[in-house]
């Protein structure tokens, strides 16, 4: 492991920290692979409109509870353990998706596929907290941030051109393959000492982190419909391009990652978030109301992804600076849970309105609950005392 010294002359591009950002893209490359992916083919076997996205609901619960978990043990156990046994795990889930051929049991399996992802991100994101100086963290993260949005970018496209050409079976064997890989690729980052266990493994994370659970939640909520309804709403309309909202989605959070990235955030960050919460109610909006179908799926999701992607950056930055090391992981978890949680109920929620009433109709209602993630973001921003761990 570098030490200080070596940390400083080598900035923060360091190997492990490319590793991590590598490792961090294929787990949402692969995640959005099947978002989309998965629900056409329980259409394919014969689930309706609204049975294809309890996919998205049961992994994502699962994901969502599951970071409750996954976060605290990454914190005793450290991160290099917990993502080496996650990966391996994920490629046994994957070769059993491959093989199945009755839909209940990808409703089984979803749950414990979306706690092995939890695991996987909440363990990345503490990795990466350890692995950058302080003096680089704000930096680091922002370029980390582009990783996880270039997944979503790159996922849908993948998943929906190889599933009728290599078949579903084949995709995933692919994907298991993949994470093969990064199981041993990860063996190549430091191993953390591990803790002794102190108290539960369960923990309630610091008061700081509650105004961002709550923005998450309304957040996720909204988010919810998004991976498995806009590309059957593309495919219902016609579309020659169903990916094209997550697709342009991505392309928007990375190109305002990038952007604040380069031009800076300020000396406070977080006091952006309030109008980023308006921008992705406003991106929100024009999938919502837009008259059309793919021009109105290409200008949304731009819109949308530039205001969410950093909602999402500027919060994490928060959590990071107001908990202290040794809570990182709980409070990455409790982030990760009310996001997850709230997506799967949005999923199931938005995916029975859009069944009974149409697409729109649950667009519409996804921008009333953007909407009230604005006064949410607002309470968050209010200046705070700095943490006892960061006062000199």
């Amino acid at each position: 492991m570098l030490d200080a010294t070596g940390s400083k002359r080598a900035g923060y591009l360091t190997g492990p920290f490319l590793l991590v950002c590598m490792f961090y893209f294929l787990v949402f490359a692969a995640g959005y692979q099947l978002f989309p992916v998965v629900p056409l083919h329980l259409r394919d076997l014969g689930a309706n409109l609204a049975e294809s996205g309890r996919f998205q609901t049961a992994f994502m619960l699962g994901s969502g509870f599951g970071a409750l978990f996954t976060g605290p043990m990454g914190d005793r156990l450290g991160p290099r353990r917990v993502l080496r046994v996650a990966s391996l795990a994920v490629v046994g889930i994957l070769v059993v998706y491959s093989l199945l051929k009755v839909r209940w049991v990808f409703y089984l399996l979803a749950p414990v596929h979306g706690l092995l992802w939890s695991a996987l991100r909440t363990a990345s994101i503490s990795k990466v907290g350890g692995i950058l100086p302080l003096e680089h963290r704000a930096k680091g993260l922002s370029i980390f941030g582009l990783t996880g949005p270039g997944g979503v970018a790159v996922g849908p496209l993948v998943g929906l051109w190889l599933m009728p050409r290599l078949g579903f079976t084949w995709m995933l064997l692919l994907l298991a393959g993949v994470f093969a890989g990064l199981h041993l690729l990860i063996g190549s980052l430091p191993l953390e000492a591990s803790r002794e266990p102190e108290g539960p493994m369960f923990q309630w994370p610091d008061r700081a982190v509650w105004g961002p659970v709550a923005v998450m939640m309304l957040l996720g909520l909204s988010f919810g419909p998004m991976p498995p309804y806009s590309a059957q709403e593309a495919k219902a309309l016609g579309l020659a391009w169903p990916s094209a909202f997550l697709t342009c989605f991505a392309l928007g959070m990375m190109s305002m990652r990038g952007l604040l990235a380069l031009t800076g955030m300020g000396r406070r960050p977080v006091a952006l978030l309030p109008g980023m919460a308006a921008v992705t109610a406003l991106g929100y909006a024009m999938l919502a109301f837009l008259p059309g179908g793919l021009a109105r799926h290409l200008t949304a999701g731009l819109v949308y992804g530039a205001g969410y992607g950093m909602v999402h950056t500027l919060m994490l930055t928060h959590v990071m600076e107001t908990t202290p090391p040794e809570r990182r992981g709980a409070a990455t978890g409790a982030f990760f849970f009310a996001f997850d949680a709230a997506t799967a109920l949005g999923s199931l929620g938005l995916g029975w309105i859009m069944e009974h009433f149409g697409f729109r109709w649950g667009w519409a209602i996804g921008v009333g609950l953007m909407a009230l993630c604005i006064p949410a973001a607002s309470r968050v921003v209010r200046p705070a005392a700095r943490p006892g761990w960061l006062q000199p």
